[in-house]
């Protein structure tokens, strides 16, 4: 079977002392996923965003590609 990959750009806001994921993005590139994690923390005010590739099915392995901001520790994990 062939391998998925999607490119994500995630928004982080702060929630009861933690850092909780919002609406995840599908982009259609790795630039896309970048520019987009960068838009929703400056434009929109989360306390960070990610880019990350996810790759594989049905076992996955997650990349960052950037970070913005504050983000939780171990996100590639």
């Amino acid at each position: 079977m062939e391998e998925i990959t999607q490119f994500i750009a995630v928004p982080y806001d702060r929630a009861d002392f933690e850092l909780v994921p919002g609406r995840q993005v599908k982009c259609a590139n790795p630039g896309s996923a970048i520019e987009h994690a960068k838009h929703l923390w400056k434009t929109f005010g989360h306390a960070g965003a990610a880019a990350i590739v996810r790759t594989g099915h049905p076992e996955t392995r997650t990349t960052i590609l950037r970070t913005y901001g504050i983000v939780p520790d171990g996100l590639g994990q």
